[in-house]
């Protein structure tokens, strides 16, 4: 089964600031800011949705296709992706670019100020779908180019390949028409809590309009779970529960991989839902996106001690 994953490649680098932002900008002189933060240090991690993933999908002995663009600075993530067996023939590489970047500096209250370079990402991955049998194919567009995120829909409608749509935090740049272009025909759409009442505000659709487009909607919630809404009802999942939690960040995109990879299976969209929490609970174990690692056997006894009853 193919397993196409259309997104970003990024580079996450992230600095601590070991003081507090609030106490080095003036409110009075806001207009006029100015400010210098001195950081212990840089950390340099491999991210982008359409890698994270991938990443997590290759943790289930997945090899999914990556649809994507990367700049003159990709080599070393490029190294990494192929240490996880994951084939990069359709990742495009832009070399008048660098590979995105986001620059989060976090201070000792957890305030972040962030600042992402989309680079590559702002040039479309121009990949032919044409050779993917639409019976052994499962895609998904993630956040990434927003002509891709246009585009590919069609293209999978087209296809007659089934696709999940998850727009995730380009809701604002897409706007209602590209949205519900998204949306319409999909096998998915899939967001956060939030991010649903965004599409909702956006589109002026209720959540039964938005159904009427898709097969399915999935909603998460953290540690809450997420709710499987389809023509048959309502579902709540329960969130498998994580030896520690070091960083959510990660969580969403693990869930999508868990997610995939039930659907490829044959499993049911309950059961894939169930495996896409498993996999987001192994996901908040450590910091950052692509740092924790479980086995095949770990990941089936931490779904049946959540599940078997």
């Amino acid at each position: 089964m193919n397993i196409l994953v259309l997104g970003s490649l990024a580079y996450d680098r992230i600095m601590d600031f070991p003081d507090k932002f609030s106490n080095h900008i003036l409110p009075d002189k806001i207009h006029i800011l100015n400010v210098c933060f001195m950081v212990n240090g840089l950390r340099e991690l491999f991210g982008g949705t359409a890698g994270n993933i991938a990443y997590n999908l290759a943790l289930l002995e997945e090899h999914p296709i990556i649809l994507a663009t990367a700049g003159k600075d990709f080599d070393s993530y490029e190294k990494w992706l192929d240490s996880l067996s994951l084939p990069l023939h359709s990742v495009r590489r832009v070399d008048h670019e660098f590979t995105a970047g986001a620059y989060i500096t976090t201070d000792l209250s957890d305030n972040q100020i962030t600042g992402f370079n989309p680079g590559a990402m702002k040039e479309p991955c121009l990949q032919d779908i044409s050779k993917y049998v639409p019976n052994e194919t499962l895609a998904i567009v993630a956040p990434g180019n927003i002509d891709d995120m246009t585009k590919y829909p069609d293209l999978f409608r087209q296809r007659k390949v089934p696709f999940i749509f998850d727009p995730g935090q380009s809701i604002p740049a897409l706007g209602p028409e590209k949205i519900l272009n998204g949306i319409s025909g999909s096998k998915i759409f899939i967001s956060n809590d939030y991010e649903i009442e965004m599409v909702m505000r956006s589109t002026g659709l209720p959540k039964e309009g938005i159904l009427e487009r898709t097969e399915a909607i999935i909603t998460t919630f953290g540690e809450n779970g997420s709710l499987v809404t389809n023509a048959q009802g309502e579902v709540r999942i329960p969130a498998a529960k994580p030896l520690k939690v070091s960083d959510p960040t990660g969580a969403g995109d693990a869930f999508r991989a868990g997610l995939m990879k039930g659907l490829v299976m044959g499993k049911s969209i309950l059961d894939s839902a169930r495996m896409g929490s498993v996999s987001a609970s192994f996901g908040v174990e450590c910091q950052g996106t692509q740092c924790h690692r479980f086995t095949l056997e770990d990941f089936w006894k931490r779904f049946n001690s959540t599940f078997s009853n």
